[in-house]
């Protein structure tokens, strides 16, 4: 019975996520609340995705843009300067997104294909994970640091990859931290099971908090640009 009430609250609660995450991808479209930089469209409803139902008084009080009319546009939204954890966190959830995307994708890669990394499943999924994330991760630094700054496509990559390396490191030391102790407690939970996910959501978390002192001090040294 307890097996069966934990079952249940496993699935309730990934639905609920994938439920933040349509509604924000909503919001930010169909809604009118569309977001400056066009990437955190993205962004923000796969934050949802690891963060849950909790992600969403985040982006209500963080990321919900002023609905644009005829009358307001982009340019007349709140230009106060916001604290600098308002940036870290930002920051943070914009390396998150892409390398939960990246760190997605590379689950069921890995399960697909069985890839191993001399003979360990589980490093075949870190490694694929890990470039997956990177190069996902680098995509979306650039489009939002290339408009900001008018570089072009080698200048923008470059400058994506200064700012985004440090952060991506940061995250996935502590996703893939977890995603040991994960796969030590728990052996044999695989991508086809709820509560693979459910873990899956705590690890992201955690590269989350790894990364955000990181970001704070890429964007204290200029290193990384505000969101």
């Amino acid at each position: 019975m307890e097996q069966n009430g934990l079952e249940a609250f496993v699935a309730l609660w990934l639905a609920a996520s994938v439920l933040s995450a349509a509604w924000v991808t909503w919001d930010v479209t169909g809604g009118g609340r569309h977001q400056r930089m066009t990437v955190m469209a993205v962004v923000w409803p796969l934050t949802m995705l690891y963060w849950g139902p909790p992600g969403l008084v985040f982006y209500v009080s963080l990321g919900r843009a002023v609905r644009v009319t005829a009358s307001r546009s982009h340019d007349e939204d709140d230009k106060s300067v916001a604290p600098m954890w308002h940036a870290a966190f930002k920051g943070a959830m914009h390396c998150g997104a892409g390398c939960a995307l990246g760190d997605f994708i590379g689950e069921w890669v890995a399960f697909g294909t069985t890839f191993r990394v001399a003979g360990s499943a589980l490093g075949g999924k870190l490694l694929l994970a890990f470039v997956l994330a990177y190069l996902i991760g680098i995509a979306f630094q650039f489009f939002s640091i290339a408009p900001m700054r008018g570089l072009g496509l080698r200048d923008g990559i470059v400058a994506a990859v200064k700012a985004d390396t440090l952060s991506l490191v940061a995250y996935e030391m502590g996703m893939f931290a977890c995603m040991v102790a994960f796969a030590m407690a728990f052996p044999g939970l695989e991508p086809i099971n709820l509560r693979y996910w459910i873990l899956m959501q705590l690890a992201m978390l955690a590269g989350f908090i790894t990364a955000y002192p990181v970001n704070w001090w890429l964007i204290s040294h200029g290193m990384k640009e505000k969101m």
